[in-house]
């Protein structure tokens, strides 16, 4: 039987409970809406490179309570109710991809000339028998001209019929979670340019009727669903409009709007304000970063010698208490979660089809922001077994093992999953578990139940149910502190990618595999909801300047150190230390 101690309880009580088996968290996609765009506070900050991108006072929200007290009063278990509640983080929610139905399964069918589209539609709605149907054993399956569906719900189409399908007209506006799924995905298939210039040609086109005056009043009719859709376009894929072309058409379509409608003009001017204000803070966050990242790149003086170690601060020396520590990694996980695009998740496999992909766009994938992120993942890795390898004397290493594994149960505590695990891959990299004489010093029993959380085995099923347990505590908190859930990152990614690489994105007529779409869009729109939360944990500044700026050693580095923390055991690393030594000092001399 696993360990289990009172900090892990919650979650080992929960999963043992046959009788109230888990129910999967609820997908954001509730309720006829889409996603919820990121808060515009995430992209206030200003970040210069000259400073430190952390040390900035965070501003409150408002799903952030009135007076926050986690920072000096420890939480260390889930809440023990998991009742699934409407997710606090937006409103309202929309529905689930699975359970989606689309305003208009006829839609399709709408002409983009100058006949009034409306009419058409509401026949669709009120008149399915027009539609091919036929009834199966597990449900209702009809097409409506290029649109397949499955009980009411899009699983397949044509991409011309998926991109008018995004078109609003007068009386017309695609559901939130279709707009999402489909902006998101779409990518796979045709560059956000394209499908932008087409939906606005398509719009604009679908009104004209030769009759100047009467285009320019149905325009005006249709000018506040456009601005709608591309608002919505705006807010949750901003980043789309890094590219010159797309920021021009949205001026072409701002020139468009002001010569029908003065209310539209007046909220694409207001729109264009904020995209222009959240790619300013993005490209001052990504100059941080990279100004940081010089700085970390400096190697320890202390490979000279490991005397020198004594004159270099440690972790403990700038932080002794391990649930402070963890609050300035959870504060470091969110900032650069907040600045993650939901589309990088799927321009990270973009160019795997070269038949669908074969434009110039993906041949230069856009996910420095997740690249970013998992850097910091690996930079905490390597800065935990630094920590560990560099003291000379025994008891020292021990007590540094012994702090790092409160922290990790720390962060266990918090709902802070990618830097639990990446305290665990650092404690487990060879150069420490080869550490032999100072692991024997170190009680780690509470390192066996951290590992036995995050236990690869069974496709992680130990740490899915914490998530779990964690998404669903999140759903019905009463604190900022308990809202937080960042997930163990590269294992989210795996997920996607696997979601991706086991489901064809066509089908063999031609059409787009749309549930797919819908799954990629669930996975992705979970993430949106845990990276829209406010840190609630006091910032210290000396704290979060260590961690994001102290050197750490490479790993043939830390090899070496290990082995002069304790000598080698056989001829074989005998030879390696003396290999590392040779290498080593030849780098440093031509450096």
């Amino acid at each position: 039987m696993p360990p289990t101690t009172p900090y892990a309880g919650k979650f080992n009580s929960y999963s043992n409970n046959n009788n109230h088996p888990h129910p999967q968290p609820h997908s954001p996609y509730r309720n006829g809406t889409g996603p919820k765009p990121a808060k515009e506070n995430i992209y206030n900050s200003t970040y210069s490179s000259a400073e430190n991108p952390y040390d900035i006072p965070q501003r409150h929200s408002s799903y952030r309570s009135s007076s926050v007290s986690s920072s000096t009063t420890k939480e260390h278990h889930y809440n023990s109710t998991y009742a699934v509640s409407e997710n606090p983080y937006s409103s309202p929610q929309p529905h689930s991809p699975r359970q989606h139905s689309t305003s208009c399964p006829g839609r399709a069918y709408r002409h983009t000339s100058g006949s009034s589209g409306g009419s058409s539609e509401q026949s669709c709605r009120n008149n399915s028998i027009t539609a091919k149907g036929r009834i199966y054993p597990h449900g209702v399956t009809a097409s409506y001209g290029e649109m397949c569906y499955h009980d009411n719900s899009l699983v397949s189409a044509s991409l011309e019929a998926l991109i008018q399908h995004l078109v609003p007209t007068v009386d017309y506006y695609p559901d939130r979670s279709y707009v999402f799924t489909f902006l998101l995905s779409s990518r796979l298939f045709l560059h956000p340019y394209e499908l932008m210039t087409r939906v606005c040609h398509l719009c604009v086109e679908q009104q004209r009727s030769g009759d100047a005056l009467l285009d320019k009043i149905r325009f005006r009719e249709v000018a506040p669903k456009l601005v709608q859709l591309l608002t919505e376009w705006t807010e949750t894929f901003p980043y789309d409009f890094r590219d010159e072309r797309m920021m021009r058409c949205l001026k072409d379509m701002t020139h468009h709007v002001a010569r029908g409608d003065e209310y539209s003009w007046r909220a694409m001017q207001q729109m264009t304000q904020r995209l222009i204000k959240r790619l300013s803070a993005l490209g001052q966050y990504e100059e941080a970063v990279a100004a940081l990242n010089t700085v970390a790149m400096e190697r320890p003086a202390s490979l000279k010698s490991k005397q020198a170690s004594g004159q270099r601060s440690d972790v403990m020396s700038v932080c002794e208490d391990a649930f402070i520590l963890a609050q300035q990694l959870t504060h470091i996980e969110l900032d650069r979660l907040s600045f993650i695009g939901p589309e990088e998740f799927i321009q990270t496999f973009a160019m795997k089809d070269p038949l669908e992909n074969h434009k110039g766009f993906f041949r230069k994938r856009k996910t420095s922001n997740l690249e970013a992120y998992i850097n910091w993942f690996n930079r905490l890795s390597y800065l935990v077994a630094t920590e560990i390898c560099m003291p000379v004397k025994k008891k020292h290493r021990a007590r540094i093992i012994e702090f790092f594994i409160d922290v990790a149960q720390e962060c266990f505590n918090i709902g802070n999953f990618n830097s639990l695990m990446a305290i665990i891959t650092g404690m487990n990299m060879s150069p420490v578990s080869r550490l032999k004489k100072t692991w024997s010093k170190v009680n780690t029993d509470k390192f066996e139940i951290l590992e036995h959380q995050m236990d690869p085995s069974s496709n992680f099923s130990n740490y899915r149910t914490a998530l779990r347990g964690a998404t669903q505590r999140s759903e019905t908190a009463h604190s900022s502190q308990e809202k937080i859930v960042i997930p163990f990152f590269s294992l989210l990614i795996k997920d996607i990618y696997f979601l991706n690489e086991g489901c064809a994105s066509r089908l063999p007529n031609g059409h787009i595999n749309f549930e797919k779409l819908w799954e990629l869009a669930k996975q992705v729109s979970e993430f949106l909801v845990w990276r829209q939360v406010i840190c609630p944990f006091d910032r210290d500044r000396r704290v979060l300047q260590y961690l994001v700026t102290t050197p750490v050693f490479s790993e043939d580095e830390l090899h070496l150190a290990s082995y002069e923390s304790e000598g080698p055991e056989n001829n074989m690393e005998k030879d390696s230390r003396r290999s590392l030594r040779s290498s080593l000092l030849h780098r440093e001399n031509r450096s």
